[in-house]
């Protein structure tokens, strides 16, 4: 069964696969957004709200073998090399990220690992893109809005600024916040109204499993005829997931991270021209994210990415010690080495 789900809510039987932002603005879709630019939304023939998710937590395998991109000194060298881009002024801060994969075994169904995570690591923004024949395999766990939009209101929250304990979040951890707060706000001044755009909330503290979070709230009125594309355009990739000044953010990231990172930093979530209180939508970042690829010989995997924003104050050792913090409960559940 092919389907989608975010929040109570369950889309049924695929009838409509679109690569184009511009259809977004008709019917109601799942979208998934690689980081990358790529979309794919998916239409549905049903909607159906309330009731059990699709999955089962008791058949996930423990999925085994994994290895990553960046390993721990190979990251420490690119956080040396962001803080000396910094010194340099050409960027002020950059996400670094490692993507991680393992073998998929054939038993293995997403679902049931959405299952496994609504469980052992609830969040706000979870969801689950289960249509292969679009190329969608995709289970979120994120904490974080990119964006939601409720008629011509549009909100994002970034998070910048992670520890294991409140008491042990850093200066550098609320500076990291403020700077993507301000590239938030200029984003969305691109498509909102004139002195609408405001903060709502900054470096509130925000509580998940294992972990703390400071969150920020941006949010705007839309301009008369803005549409998804306006928005995309104006405000992807997420800040919080690239850096400032974004552009150069970008260009770092790609010299320094050797595999795309497909949806993870992306944006996973739903839209719905045909609302009933007006064009509305919930995208999330696509962090704490799984999803399954196969290899050209037949081979599926499992990848998961996980990273941390890099400034000057930044300590290459911390900074890793930040991506094992925000991986450890995730793998561990996909894992099987920690309880559901």
């Amino acid at each position: 069964m092919e389907f989608a789900r975010f929040g109570t809510t369950t889309w049924l039987d695929p009838i409509e696969v679109s690569h184009d932002p511009a259809d977004l603005e008709s019917g109601g879709w799942a979208v998934v957004l690689d980081f990358e630019g790529a979309l794919t939304a998916v239409r549905f023939a049903r909607r159906v709200e309330g009731g059990s998710p699709p999955g089962d937590h008791t058949r996930w395998p423990a999925v085994t073998g994994w290895s990553s991109s960046l390993g721990r000194s190979t990251y420490v060298a690119g956080v040396q090399e962001i803080r000396s881009r910094i010194a340099a002024g050409s960027v002020y801060q950059v996400n670094l990220t490692t993507m991680l994969q393992a073998p998929l075994p054939d038993d293995a169904s997403l679902p049931d690992l959405a299952a496994v995570l609504a469980r052992g690591n609830p969040a706000p923004f979870a969801g689950v893109v289960h249509v292969p024949s679009a190329g969608l395999d995709v289970v979120t766990a994120s904490p974080e809005r990119y964006v939601t939009r409720a008629g011509d209101l549009l909100c994002s929250s970034p998070i910048k600024g992670t520890a294991p304990t409140l008491g042990q979040m850093l200066a550098k951890d609320v500076a990291e916040n403020v700077m993507i707060v301000d590239l938030v706000r200029n984003d969305l001044q691109q498509v909102c109204e004139p002195g609408s755009v405001v903060v709502q909330r900054l470096c509130a503290p925000e509580e998940h499993p294992g972990l703390v979070h400071l969150v920020s709230d941006v949010a705007g009125t839309l301009r008369v005829g803005t549409t998804w594309s306006d928005v995309l355009a104006a405000s992807f990739p997420p800040g919080s997931v690239s850096g400032a000044p974004k552009s150069s953010a970008l260009s770092t990231i790609s010299a320094l991270e050797p595999v795309p990172r497909g949806p993870y930093c992306g944006a996973v979530g739903w839209v719905d021209a045909e609302h009933p209180d007006g064009p509305s939508g919930e995208l999330a970042v696509g962090i704490r994210t799984f999803y399954a690829t196969v290899d050209p010989d037949g081979v599926r995997r499992l990848r998961f990415g996980t990273g941390a924003g890099i400034t000057w104050a930044s300590d290459p050792e911390g900074e890793w010690a930040e991506c094992e913090l925000k991986a450890q409960t995730l793998i561990g559940l996909a894992s099987g080495r920690v309880g559901t």
